[in-house]
């Protein structure tokens, strides 16, 4: 997988946010999707669909909810040792509207299926907490900036 320079993100990041404070003045946005609240949208929607199909009618604990992340890397890391990956194209030339048979010979258990799992569960759990992930990614990212290469240790 290839590696992503931070400064290259930090500086697309900082051009973006310049562009966008020149047009819209808020000075908090890592991107044009972002300066919208998607990523906190999205934790909000994916928590509530959660809650509609029954996995919040009792309470849960956080620690439970971050080792079935944690499982769900877990997981991805199978597939990918395994070679399960998904075809997309396979994908797109089998499925049939309303018919789950493509996704599931396709996509169900391979590692994208995994890490989009992960993301799912993720989002569910910023949205329980009402986090402002969009804030905290910013942040995080402005620190580690400062930071010294690898952040002083060997990877």
């Amino acid at each position: 997988m290839p590696e992503i320079e931070t400064n290259s993100i930090i500086n697309l990041i900082t051009t973006i946010e310049m562009k966008t404070n020149e047009n819209a003045g808020n000075g908090h946005s890592l991107h044009p999707m972002l300066a919208n609240g998607f990523l906190n949208q999205m934790a909000k929607e994916l928590h509530q669909k959660a809650k509609n199909k029954g996995f919040w009618d009792e309470p849960r604990e956080i620690g439970t909810l971050l080792m079935l992340i944690v499982s769900e890397l877990a997981e991805a890391l199978e597939a990918d040792r395994n070679g399960k990956h998904t075809d997309m194209n396979l994908y797109e030339r089998e499925i049939v509207n309303g018919d789950y048979t493509a996704f599931q010979i396709q996509i169900k258990d391979t590692f994208e299926d995994e890490i989009a799992d992960t993301f799912i569960r993720l989002f569910d759990l910023v949205g329980y907490l009402n986090l402002d992930i969009e804030k905290h990614i910013r942040l995080k990212m402005e620190y580690n900036q400062e930071r010294e290469y690898r952040h002083g240790k060997a990877y």
